[in-house]
């Protein structure tokens, strides 16, 4: 599942007339980096969900032949936040564990590389409720999100990463969240890591939080360059 329905705030006014999944990065929409990524790692499904001008990323992105998946979309009223939007999208989802990735990031992450960690999680009932990508705090989040000690995440402790967007979940994270309601995604997962149910990997290559126009237009240089 790709994360989509973001109002995208930070980024006005380029979010008045597109949505911010569409904005272009080195010649692409964001969104499409990731479609084309996830399908290179065999991915052949996606799950996208949407809000505002979210008829603009049906229209460019229609069935997903053209990135080599196949896409259905999720459409939400107004934005339902992270863990609101995934339980609203569960029945497409389906019952085993499922990768999701927040559309406003770039990296260079190869998503092969959590294909065993999905494997796992879908072959053993009980464990990890969750699966983390971490990476190196960004000057604009010092503070880091979470603990990451011997693979596993703690929602407290010393040398704090950050959470890259990128993560599988169960879906009975979600089993509280009534569909069609909003709910932060922040919290089932404090309370599972409080519990040890959330597993976590360091990723130390590129990536890029793209929430102002700023850092828009320096991932732009940087790849047109």
């Amino acid at each position: 599942m790709i994360l989509a329905a973001g109002r995208g705030e930070r980024m006005r006014p380029l979010t008045d007339h597109t949505p911010k999944p569409l904005l272009m990065a080195g010649g692409k929409p964001l969104i499409v980096w990731h479609l084309e990524k996830l399908a290179d790692a065999g991915f052949s499904s996606v799950v996208i969900n949407h809000a505002h001008l979210g008829e603009q990323i049906e229209a460019v992105l229609g069935s997903g032949s053209a990135f080599g998946v196949r896409i259905r979309y999720s459409h939400e009223v107004q934005a339902l936040e992270t863990a609101g939007g995934i339980a609203n999208a569960l029945h497409l989802l389906g019952d085993a564990p499922f990768l999701v990735v927040n559309a406003d990031i770039w990296t260079d992450y190869d998503f092969r590389h959590i294909l065993p960690r999905l494997g796992a999680m879908c072959s053993h009932r009980a464990g990890c409720l969750a699966h983390l990508v971490m990476v190196d705090n960004p000057p604009q989040h010092s503070r880091g999100d979470f603990a990451l000690s011997a693979n596993t995440v703690h929602s407290d402790g010393n040398a704090l990463l950050t959470f890259s967007g990128i993560g599988i979940y169960r879906p009975a994270l979600f089993a509280g969240v009534a569909p069609g309601s909003q709910a932060r995604l922040a919290p089932l997962l404090r309370w599972a890591m409080q519990r040890e149910q959330v597993s976590g990997e360091y990723y130390a290559g590129c990536w890029r939080d793209i929430g102002t126009p700023q850092r828009l237009s320096e991932l732009n240089a940087e790849l047109l360059g």
